[in-house]
């Protein structure tokens, strides 16, 4: 009883509102749980409640700021990103100092340009760069990295808005960074895409043969070697941009086995750009080859038709009717395959090709009878030649 007095005894009332506050967060903690268990199972309408329940209940802050970004979460995942920046939002302005605050507005920035609105965007990871200033040591390679992202997306941003140059500049101040958490693979691969669209053919040349050499695996070799041979061309080495586009075009097996769908895009894309783009300037002969090595790609009649007919107009224009015709020919030997319902421009591509055939025909037809008739007449228009002289 000597102590009763004292603050070293906690009143009966003390102990029952303290075993009740444990009772209650206990709830609210089994609440945040329920809700994520939810979420994960992706049964948002039955997590909400969870959440709901402690953010406007009496929820220490640490449970409150987690279940305003599982809401948010919830939000993004149901891709309503206007309510996701709304909770983000809400939740930078309840706890402006939060140490998450930076990366919140990572992720505002990477929604704003998903939405298009890049000035925004850039603002925000402007400010993810400016609130990691602030750094507490324990958590100093957290907001490393954090800077380090939101530089590379700034960069992103400025590639998407198509101010190549800038974004140029921006990869490359990125590949000076020796941390190991930067995705140089990527970084590397889009500074290339960025000087080839600035047009910077000499030194996107430079980059991309870089590129190949340093990830010899990766599946963005396709794309590069596309710009390679781009720039190439444009620089008018056309030797080695056709020695690139082969170099598509025989990719290893391994590679093709790894990512068959981008091997073959890429391969499809080099070789229909650039071979049209020789056809186009009268350079029939690599037009030919490009358009033959693209046949072994796909077997389908979508795909081989166009090429068909393409070699076949090349070797028209090289004054081969032989070769021209044979190509047309692979065409219409096809004709049993299209069936009722093949899609009307194979239709048409196959009515063109016939008729291009009967017209190599009925040209050779004809000259061979003006050979004929050269032959017959060729004294008298000799004659008629001396008399015209004469007079």
């Amino acid at each position: 009883m000597m102590f009763a007095s004292t603050n070293l005894v906690v009143s009966e009332d003390e102990q029952r509102r303290a075993a009740a506050r444990e009772s209650e967060i206990a709830a609210f903690q089994r609440m945040l749980e329920t809700g994520r268990r939810l979420r994960a199972a992706k049964l948002y309408e039955e997590a909400i409640p969870n959440y709901t329940a402690v953010l406007n209940g009496t929820a220490p802050d640490d449970m409150k700021r987690p279940a305003l970004l599982e809401l948010a979460l919830i939000a993004q995942d149901q891709n309503n990103l206007p309510r996701t920046l709304q909770i983000l939002t809400q939740y930078l302005t309840r706890w402006p100092q939060d140490p998450s605050a930076p990366e919140i507005l990572l992720r505002q920035g990477l929604i704003y340009r998903e939405l298009g609105i890049y000035q925004l965007a850039m603002s925000k990871f402007y400010a993810t760069m400016t609130s990691a200033l602030v750094v507490k040591d324990e958590l100093f390679d957290y907001y490393k990295r954090l800077v380090l992202q939101a530089q590379a997306e700034i960069a992103e941003t400025l590639a998407v808005q198509n101010q190549h140059a800038e974004a140029a500049s921006a990869f490359a101040r990125l590949l000076k960074e020796e941390s190991p958490t930067l995705n140089r693979l990527r970084v590397h691969y889009r500074y290339v895409q960025s000087l080839a669209a600035d047009g910077k053919h000499a030194e996107a040349i430079g980059q991309g043969q870089q590129f190949l050499t340093l990830y010899p695996d990766a599946a963005e070799q396709a794309e590069v070697r596309f710009l390679l041979a781009s720039a190439f061309k444009k620089l008018n080495r056309k030797n080695e941009a056709m020695r690139e586009i082969q170099k598509l075009l025989a990719s290893q097996q391994s590679q093709a086995r790894e990512h068959p769908e981008v091997l073959a895009y890429w391969q499809q894309r080099t070789g229909n750009e650039l071979a049209n783009q020789l056809y186009q300037e009268g350079d029939f002969v690599h037009a030919v080859d490009i358009y033959q090595s693209l046949l072994l790609l796909n077997p389908s009649m979508e795909w081989q038709f166009p090429l068909h007919y393409q070699i076949g107009l090349s070797f028209e224009r090289l004054e081969q009717p032989a070769k021209a015709s044979e190509a047309y020919g692979a065409i219409v030997s096809r004709e049993k395959e299209l069936g009722t319902n093949a899609p009307p421009s194979l239709k048409t591509t196959m009515d063109m090709a016939r008729w291009r055939q009967s017209f190599l025909k009925w040209q050779e037809r004809v000259t061979s009878v003006q050979r004929g008739l050269g032959s017959l007449v060729a004294p008298q228009a000799g004659m008629a030649g001396s008399v015209t002289n004469h007079l």
